[in-house]
């Protein structure tokens, strides 16, 4: 290899394009510095490991998915680091079957697998996952992705099998143990975490002619079940869940008192993004989705995350947000709030139609106790109310009735989404169950939801009046169902007109 000079010094022509990504770092290579680095180093196990906050929990989840599957080896990978830029990551969240199954919080283990190889009565469970490396390795002070010395310790196997309550392996020896006897082993992956797992495993089929089509179609059924499997939350899972909406609540108030600054920043809509990351980052893991924190006509927009725009007195700014815990359960929490501290006639009026249509839909989930209720009734709930409304409004160019019909739907132009959702580990949960599961399904107790009707009237819409133009708004709860009708369990949030005029009055 040949070395030039050039304007900005040495350069080595012939070197791999892989390499160059480490010009910068200037590493020294001898091996003195290899000897001495390797040398001195305390790295004694952290001797009584505990097990993790959902590891009494977990044992039951993997047991439901053995009974689900007898006799097919399951494959479940965490997922990669991904790159942001060049050779910077995004923080690493693993896929969320794979938590709920290993109950590992917060950005642990990129690139391990769960495997549950099929046995006489069940299955054997495996984790496997990256081992700490030995300081006499070039990987504890030279790979800045994996190593030591750059990201902090990992877990030895022992350490982790006990946390986990999971026999642990090396990740080294996962390939061969998810690929083997394919042949004779049906296989289910939960695909869409791993690409390099994909891989293997679809090579692996390939070689011994497995139909393709019946392998992805049970690599589908198994995401599926997987999915279904957090329809109902246990025990540990609710108060994750009643921590995050805590959490969300001191996003919440950090949010309300930073309005006056919002008002006075050209992207007042960041400053209040900002204001809620603060506190979802310092109590928890972060935030579990990306705030919406719209000013205006900007409410309009479902999805609005760029929150660039400046924030004006007599605004009404959207705020949607929820913080994830550190074992990564979120909420999800919908707030409309005046920034003035006042709302005006118009913004009261379509606020009061909105609060109206969120309680007559926790009135329907309430009636389980009752009768039987199906998930898509809380959705048909709120409608009734919106449809209604816009009628009172003299926004229909029908009756109500012709527009509540399946033919009809008018309405919807002034609410295109859905009023609710599942939430856990992800803020839409359980979204590859089935339709018949999901809204077609009974409400039991232990599913969490959001409630969250809005009334969206864009700027540019020219079929309501000027005055309702350039105002959204949304309220948004998180429910649990119980065995004596729903909790909100973000009943501390204030809710009606005036608690919420109260509440930004008390910030100011």
């Amino acid at each position: 290899m040949t070395t030039e000079e050039s304007a900005t010094g040495p350069t080595t022509p012939d070197q791999p394009l892989a390499d160059r990504v480490n010009t910068r770092s200037r590493r020294p290579q001898s091996a003195a510095f290899r000897d001495f680095v390797a040398s001195g180093w305390d790295r004694a196990s952290a001797g009584d490991a505990q097990p993790l906050p959902a590891a009494a929990w977990t044992p039951a989840r993997r047991e439901a998915l053995s009974r689900s599957f007898p006799g097919e080896r399951l494959v479940i990978p965490a997922g990669g680091l991904k790159v942001r830029s060049n050779d910077t990551d995004y923080v690493f969240r693993a896929h969320s079957a794979f938590i709920h199954l290993t109950g590992l919080e917060q950005d642990s283990e990129p690139d391990s697998v769960l495997v549950l190889e099929p046995t006489e009565d069940g299955h054997e469970q495996t984790f496997y996952f990256r081992p700490r490396a030995g300081a006499d390795t070039e990987e504890f002070f030279s790979d800045s992705r994996y190593g030591e010395y750059w990201v902090g310790p990992r877990e030895d196997l022992a350490t982790m099998e006990a946390r986990t309550g999971i026999a642990c392996a090396d990740i080294r020896e996962a390939p061969e143990a998810i690929t083997k006897d394919l042949g004779s082993v049906s296989v289910r992956l939960l695909r869409g975490a791993d690409t390099v797992i994909e891989a293997q495993i679809d090579t692996a089929r390939e070689q011994v002619a497995a139909d393709l089509e019946i392998s992805l179609a049970g690599d589908d059924e198994l995401a599926q079940f997987l999915s279904e499997l957090r329809l109902i939350k246990d025990e540990y899972e609710i108060g994750e869940m009643r921590r995050a909406v805590d959490i969300t609540r001191a996003g919440f108030d950090t949010v309300v008192a930073s309005l006056p600054r919002a008002v006075a920043h050209a992207r007042g809509e960041r400053v209040i993004e900002t204001a809620f990351a603060q506190a979802a980052r310092s109590d928890g893991n972060g935030v579990g989705y990306d705030t919406i924190a719209a000013a205006g006509d900007h409410a309009c927009t479902l999805h609005w995350i760029k929150n660039t725009g400046a924030v004006a007195d007599g605004d009404l700014v959207l705020v949607d947000a929820g913080a994830e815990a550190d074992s990564l359960y979120t909420a999800d929490i919908t707030r409309t709030l005046p920034v003035s501290g006042t709302f005006t006639e118009v913004q009261g009026r379509i606020y009061d139609a909105v609060l109206e249509a969120a309680d007559a839909a926790f009135a329907v989930a309430a009636e389980h106790t009752r009768r039987p209720v199906v998930f898509a009734e809380v959705h048909d709930a709120a409608m009734r109310v919106i449809a209604h409304r816009l009628a009172d409004f003299g926004l229909l160019p029908v009756s109500v009735d012709e527009a509540l019909a399946p033919t009809g739907q008018q309405h919807r132009r002034w609410m295109v989404h859905g009023t609710s959702h599942h939430l856990g580990l992800d803020v839409h949960d359980c979204a590859q169950a089935r339709a018949d599961m999901y809204l077609g399904a009974e409400l039991r107790p232990g599913m969490v939801f959001t409630i969250e009707p809005g009334l969206y009237f864009k700027a540019a819409d020219l079929l309501v009046p000027e005055e309702y133009r350039g105002i959204g708004v949304r309220i948004e709860d998180d429910v649990l169902v119980t065995e004596d009708g729903v909790e909100n369990l973000s009943a501390g949030f204030p809710r009606t007109r005036a608690e919420v005029e109260a509440w930004v009055q008390g910030a100011r």
